[in-house]
C-alpha cells in the first residue's frame, strides 16, 4: 500500500484567499478616491470574487437527493 502525503503549507492555503482580500481592498479604496478611471479598477476588482463564486459554484458536481 502507498500512502502519498500531499501536504501544503500555510502560505500556500492562504495565497489566494489573501490576493482577493487584498484586491477587494483596492476595489473598495479605488471607489471612494475618485471618478472615471476609479470607477471601472473598483467595479473591476469588486466583481472578482463575485465571479470566482459563480464559476466554483458551476464547477461543483450536483449531490443527488436520495
Amino acid at each position: 500500500m502507498v500512502v502519498v502525503k500531499n501536504r501544503r503549507t500555510l502560505g500556500q492555503i492562504f495565497a489566494a484567499p489573501i490576493a482577493i482580500g487584498a484586491l477587494s481592498t483596492v476595489g473598495l479604496l479605488a471607489a471612494l478616491v475618485g471618478d472615471g478611471v476609479w470607477d471601472a479598477v473598483s467595479w473591476l476588482a469588486l466583481a472578482l470574487p463575485i465571479l470566482l463564486y459563480l464559476f466554483f459554484v458551476a464547477r461543483r458536481p450536483c449531490v443527488g437527493s436520495s
